[in-house]
């Protein structure tokens, strides 16, 4: 009898990736299939449901006929899905949008909106922080500018519940994708009324929220058919991707805290209750019934040394094509040749806005401290700090929250670069270990998966699979020259929070081809 293996399938913003794993965590097969986000305005950010649910079914029928060649099947899948994402379907299950990712910033006036009138209390209940990402200001600018289709919308879901529907012919969602939407209480476990009010919406427009252990073995036939499953195979819902890239890394005890660095950047803990920070700095998301994480997630992360390349370094990449190098490889090493703190120049990296811990979608860039003896060496270096004294401002944030760090984990492809590991053990002044993980999202849907169907007792048997890879200890001369630094670039990024707005209601007037008018007090119009 063939062997049966678990498949893990990440549903990210750019990618669906579906790895194959048997119970000891070794990988059989891996597939990856990339998919575009649509961008008609700036602010919207948005892809087809349809082209995301042929990269699933693609991705997976390709591993199931990969471990086939190995005398294997799959005999368990569990997903990860990418949290934030809505779409209206109408009665048919038919979209009557695409859907919105998290990075989609439409909804920035409805937000506004919530926030002064009861944006606390909304936080307190669900957990999402009052932010353009989540589906409750996305539904609400809906209400207010397409009418027509909130009419016509039968029931709002995510990216994973769109595709669900499709397979089992149920509308279901897990906790964790429902605790990221600003509308599911967390604390009671069920849709939250005062939101549902604000979206202007009721619990039929909404899946039915389920653990993020619950399975289902009845495929439809023609789904089976269409993939070379078994019509056995047991489906296991999952949770979303951060969650779950805690599990794959192994940082799933208190204090233990994963760190990541791709485009974006991250920050969590697993903890054994919901909480809700006074301040609303941090989210907390549901991971199993009695676990949950917190953190905060930054906006900016390997995007804005992309910036510093595209746009300072123009050149880099047609000479680097040249001489055969690779671009990131020559600003590591003009960073390197300067010394921590960039000889007094900060970088606030919001290139496009920020999430944690200030949830403001109209924060900028900000060099602070430039000087004629500053150059391209220390502006390169200072974009790299900047991006992890944002980092540092989480784990702020979780400190003050009540967490007693233990270890910091690293993961994501800043992992792969010493100098930014350094950065990191340097300003949070703590050892930095890499677990030896390979794609922790899917791993973690994985492991959920055989934990649901038995075939591990427990989440935390994952730690014996993940050995430590390397260890990252802070340099004291170093720490001492970021101590310096770090409360001036904290002071700065709350002080500017409202001249981050202004500006940001200038560059729109601008885009729009407006010139805003000055009062006699020089307020903006």
């Amino acid at each position: 009898m063939a062997e049966s293996l678990t498949a893990g399938v990440d549903i990210g913003t750019t990618s669906t990736k579906t790895l194959a794993y048997d119970t000891d965590g070794k990988i059989w097969a891996e597939r990856e299939l990339e998919y575009p986000i649509y961008s008609p305005d700036p602010a919207w950010k948005e892809q087809d449901p349809y082209e995301i649910l042929r990269a699933v079914e693609q991705t997976l029928k390709n591993v199931v006929e990969d471990v086939a060649k190995e005398g294997k099947h799959i005999g368990t899948i569990g997903f990860s899905a990418a949290m934030h994402s809505i779409l209206a379907v109408d009665e048919n299950g038919e979209p009557l949008t695409q859907a919105l990712t998290w990075a989609d910033q439409r909804s920035v006036h409805e937000t506004e909106t919530v926030k002064a009138e009861n944006g606390q209390d909304i936080f307190e209940r669900t957990g999402t922080p009052i932010h353009p990402m989540a589906p409750l200001t996305k539904i609400m600018w809906f209400q207010k500018h397409r009418e027509e289709i909130a009419g016509k919308a039968a029931k709002w879901i995510s990216v994973k519940e769109f595709l669900f529907h499709k397979w089992f012919g149920e509308y279901i969602v897990d906790y964790s994708i429902a605790s990221a939407s600003g509308l599911f209480n967390i604390h009671k476990k069920q849709w939250d009324d005062r939101a549902l009010a604000l979206a202007g919406i009721t619990v039929s427009h909404l899946s039915t929220p389920v653990s993020t252990t619950y399975k289902r073995s009845d495929l439809h036939k023609d789904v089976c058919k269409r993939l070379h499953l078994q019509e056995t195979t047991t489906v296991v819902i999952g949770a979303s991707d951060g969650v779950l890239a805690n599990v794959g890394s192994g940082a799933l005890e208190e204090g233990v805290v994963a760190c990541s660095i791709g485009t974006s950047g991250a920050i969590r803990t697993v903890i054994d209750r919901p909480y809700t920070d006074p301040k609303g700095r941090i989210f907390c998301y549901a991971l199993t019934d009695d676990l949950w994480v917190i953190g905060g997630p930054i906006n900016n992360g390997g995007i804005a040394l992309r910036w510093m390349r595209d746009k300072i370094m123009p050149d880099l990449k047609e000479e680097c094509r040249k001489n055969g190098t690779d671009p990131y490889d020559v600003l590591t090493e003009m960073a390197e040749s300067v010394m921590p703190g960039s000889d007094g120049l900060l970088f606030l990296p919001y290139m496009t806005g920020e999430r944690a811990p200030f949830w403001n979608s109209d924060t900028k860039g900000v060099f602070f401290g430039l000087t004629l003896h500053h150059g391209r060496e220390q502006m390169i270096r200072s974009v790299m700090e900047g991006v992890m004294m944002q980092m540092y401002a989480v784990v702020v944030a979780l400190i003050e929250a009540g967490i007693n760090i233990k270890e910091f984990r690293a993961n994501g492809g800043f992992a792969r670069s010493e100098l930014w590991k350094q950065m990191m053990a340097d300003i949070f002044e703590s050892d930095i270990v890499v677990p030896d993980s390979h794609q922790s999202a899917c791993f973690g849907a994985a492991w959920l998966a055989m934990t649901a169907t038995g075939q591990k007792e427990s989440l935390d048997t994952i730690h014996e699979l993940i050995p430590i890879e390397t260890r990252q200890s802070p340099i004291m001369d170093n720490v001492t020259a970021y101590r310096d630094l770090k409360p001036i670039f904290l002071r700065l990024a709350r002080n500017l929070q409202s001249e981050f707005s202004a500006i940001a209601d200038v560059q729109r007037a601008h885009a729009e081809g407006r010139r805003t008018l000055s009062t006699e007090k020089g307020e903006i119009l």
